[in-house]
This record gives structure tokens, C-alpha cells and sequence, in this order.
């Protein structure tokens, strides 16, 4: 396939002034959920792209991604506006290992996000697999404001569907908020909040953590991970962490 393919756009959703999905047709290469492509525009005779996770499932159609607009961005601002029918580029070639493919066995599975870094969980949560690999799953997304906390029809199908098994934890770290952890993820796994919002123990005897979103909070939630215990699973050293920094 070529390196770049055409891409339609079937829809776009505007969560607020700064967070943006597109649902788009192209010709894509099979993916597995929680990876990502890269799409792209033509600007000034440079074709510039940059990479973002696929929120579908890989067997749901059309193809979704959602991403923050970065106001001096040269790429972001102009996805933005595009329309239904207008188009841009995608690399026809999926990539990334924040897939359940690539981690070790698990009792409980916690998938913690800041942002739109919870794209790609979406997209794994929309399969089958978490669902009759893992006792428990537990989806943690934090943002700054209530405003921010996107995709929440998907999320309540996902409660209604499998209430005994799920977990939703929102996180609101800029705003007074109600019912929800006022406070950074991190924060949450140290002081034991995000135990007891999820009714659940984070221990490595039973539970795999998967992290995406911003380098500080990776690398936040991975120290405090660590005292419980967790270390960073690779390939040739598993363990209970796996992460993807998002931004």
C-alpha cells in the first residue's frame, strides 16, 4: 500500500473549543485496538502529519480519532475544520504495542488516561477481549474541567453492559468538582483514592496497569506505582505497567 492514502470525512464532532473527533473512511490496514495512524495535510506544499490513536474498534466503521487542538499547531487547527465530505491523508499502516496483545497475564485491568489519551482505551474497550480476559477493568480519565470528559454516552453503554465487571473513575484537576477524584492520578494511586473510588485493590498480584497521556503523569504514575511494588513491563521483562506517552 501506498504510504499515504485518502481519507473522507463522514463526520466531525466538537466536544468543546479544544477537543475534537473526526470519523473518517479510508483504505486502512487491519490494526489492533490501541494503536494508531498518522494523518496529515497538505500546508504550503509540505505534507504534515502526526500520529493519533484510532477510537473504533477494528471491526466498527467509520474510523475515529480524537485529538486536542494546539492553537499555534500547523496540523490540529486545520483538522479541526474540516467538514463532512472534505479530506486529508492517513498513513494506511496502524502501529503502537499499548495493546492487550502485549501484556502478560492479569487479574484485574486498570487503564489510566489524561486527555484524549483515552482514545485507544476506548477503542480496546469496544472489543471483546478485556471482557472475558480480566476479572475486573477499571477506566480512569482525568482532564481539567467537566467539560472535557468526552465520549460519556459511550462510556454509560459500556457501565450498562457490563455493570458487575467495569469501573469508571473520572478525575477533575482544575475545577471544584462533585462525585468525581479532585485530584491528578498520581495523586490518587499514592493516597489509595483510586482504590476506593473503584472498590479494588492495586496490587501486583492481581493487576496490570495501562497509562497514556502526558509525560507527567507517566512518569508520576509509574514512581508511585512502583512503591506498590509494580514495575514497567517489556517484552523481555514483564511486568505490571505498560505506557504510551500521548503528547
Amino acid at each position: 500500500m501506498s504510504e499515504w492514502v485518502e481519507a473522507s470525512v463522514v463526520e466531525r464532532i466538537r466536544w468543546n473549543d479544544a477537543l475534537i473527533s473526526l470519523r473518517f473512511e479510508a483504505e486502512l490496514e487491519p490494526f489492533e485496538a490501541g494503536q494508531f495512524i498518522r494523518a496529515g495535510l497538505d500546508v504550503d506544499g509540505e505534507r504534515i502529519g502526526r500520529p493519533y490513536s484510532l477510537v473504533n474498534a477494528p471491526d466498527e466503521r467509520p474510523h475515529e480519532i480524537y485529538f486536542n487542538v494546539v492553537r499555534e499547531g500547523p496540523l490540529s487547527p486545520r483538522l479541526a475544520q474540516l467538514r463532512s465530505g472534505e479530506g486529508f491523508w492517513v498513513a494506511p499502516t496502524p502501529n503502537g504495542f499499548l495493546t492487550l496483545d502485549e501484556i502478560p497475564a492479569a487479574r484485574d485491568l486498570w487503564l489510566l488516561a489524561t486527555g484524549t489519551g483515552v482514545g485507544p482505551f476506548l477503542s480496546i474497550l469496544k472489543t471483546a477481549a478485556p471482557w472475558s480476559r480480566f476479572e475486573k477493568v477499571v477506566l480512569g480519565h482525568s482532564v481539567h474541567t467537566q467539560g472535557e470528559l468526552s465520549y460519556q454516552e459511550t462510556i454509560r453503554e459500556m457501565q450498562q453492559r457490563h455493570p458487575a465487571q467495569f469501573r469508571f473513575v473520572p478525575f477533575i484537576t482544575r475545577e471544584p468538582c462533585d462525585g468525581q477524584l479532585c485530584q491528578r492520578i498520581p495523586a490518587s494511586i499514592e493516597d489509595g483514592a483510586l482504590e476506593r473510588k473503584a472498590g479494588l485493590d492495586l496490587a501486583p498480584e492481581t493487576a496490570h496497569v495501562m497509562l497514556c497521556g502526558n509525560s507527567g503523569m507517566l512518569q508520576d504514575a509509574l514512581a508511585s506505582l512502583e512503591k506498590r511494588g509494580m514495575k514497567r513491563h517489556r517484552r523481555r521483562e514483564p511486568g505490571h505497567v505498560s505506557m504510551e506517552k500521548y503528547h
